[in-house]
Order: structure tokens, then sequence, then C-alpha cells
């Protein structure tokens, strides 16, 4: 029988990949590139969508 991958809820806005390296265009002292990190707004760089909170109204 084939195996089954567990369903994993990834984040819609960024399909997974939450945190990219964008190069500045400067340089280091020692030659390196400087880049800064830049991570998904909406779940916070974990590549996951957050369990949705449900509130029962009523009685």
């Amino acid at each position: 029988m084939p195996q089954h991958a567990q369903n994993t809820r990834l984040c819609r806005d960024c399909d997974g990949f939450a945190a990219a390296a964008i190069t500045t265009g400067t340089r280091h002292h020692d030659g390196t590139r400087a880049t800064l990190r830049v991570t998904c707004p909406t779940c916070h760089g974990t590549g996951r969508a957050a369990a949705v909170v449900l509130a029962r109204t009523g009685r």
C-alpha cells in the first residue's frame, strides 16, 4: 500500500517559503554582502498556517 504524506497546512501568502534574504548592495569589510532577512507577515516566519481559533457564541 502506498504511504501518504501528512497534510501540512502551509501559509497561503508565502506558500511555505516564509523567509527571504535580500542583498542590500553594500559589502562588509571582509567582502561579504550585507543582507536583510525578511519574514512573512502573516505566519511570522514559520511557513505554516496558524490554527484557527473558533469562538462559540450563543447558548
